[in-house]
């Protein structure tokens, strides 16, 4: 079944360049890229999107290291996209990942992952729409 989840390329990949990499990884892995838009998170964007997270003690870390450069939002396609993109993503600790996952590729360590991807289908139509509006879609 065709859906659509959320993608961030989080600062520590963008500083990087690993942008065009990455995509390559979700691209080769079957997943099209139908809404991508490099932005600055402010505050109040990085609070509300991470807001779940508001009572953990790596709430305020979390919410610096994501508005500290620019980030990469996307909605990406496909059969099972969301489930798809989570296990392309790779495992939350690098250490832990799989080989040829994003993580395990890119990422430096647990806080500095390199991708966000939605955790359930409802979730991702949540976090899509606090970045994108419908006409940004093009699939």
């Amino acid at each position: 079944m065709t859906e659509r989840t959320f993608s961030i390329i989080k600062p520590d990949a963008t500083q990087r360049n690993l942008t065009g990499k990455i995509n390559a990884v979700i691209e080769g892995a079957g997943l099209r890229i139908v809404a991508q838009r490099r932005i600055k998170m402010t505050q109040d964007q990085a609070k509300k999107f991470y807001e779940v997270h508001a009572e953990r003690p790596f709430y305020g870390e979390l919410v610096e290291t994501m508005t500290s450069a620019p980030v990469v939002v996307q909605v990406l396609e496909g059969d099972n996209a969301m489930a798809r993109y989570r296990e392309i993503m790779g495992a939350t600790n690098p250490e832990q990942a799989a080989e040829g996952t994003i993580r395990k590729l890119f990422a430096l360590n647990v806080g500095e992952n390199s991708v966000h991807g939605s955790d359930s289908v409802e979730n991702a139509k949540i976090e899509i729409a606090q970045f994108f509006k419908d006409e940004d879609i093009v699939g």
